[in-house]
């Protein structure tokens, strides 16, 4: 097992930037493809970002593209999302998540078999 825990978020202005932070414990990080999901009220939840597990290679989803950033530390066992430019409709709550199921992981949330609480950010207008 793995546990996943996120910090980062909060209330900020459109314009700035914004880098969320995933801390995971327990089994071997390396062994985990990472990814980062959102969810807005009332809305399903989408695809961010996800990474490899050793960090060469990472990809996006649509709305992520140019303003997002995935990385990972594997000696620090964390994964980040870098977000530039924030936008009231980048408010959602993010989740981190991972799996050990494949060496890349994929956008279906199904895929990961592990989830952090979430942490909220609030972009404001």
């Amino acid at each position: 097992q793995v546990q996943l825990v996120e910090s980062g978020g909060g209330l900020v202005q459109a314009g700035t930037s914004l880098r969320l932070s995933c801390a995971a414990s327990g089994r071997t990080f390396s062994s985990f493809a990472m990814a980062w999901f959102r969810q807005a009220p009332g809305e399903e939840r989408e695809f961010v970002a996800g990474i490899s597990r050793s960090g060469g290679t990472s990809y996006y989803g649509g709305s992520a593209e140019g303003r997002f950033t995935i990385s990972r530390d594997n000696a620090k066992n964390t994964v980040y999302l870098q977000i530039n430019s924030l936008k009231p409709e980048d408010t959602a709550v993010y989740y981190c998540s991972a799996t050990s199921q494949s060496r890349s992981g994929s956008s279906y949330w199904g895929d990961y078999d592990y989830w952090g609480q979430g942490t909220q950010v609030t972009v404001s207008s």
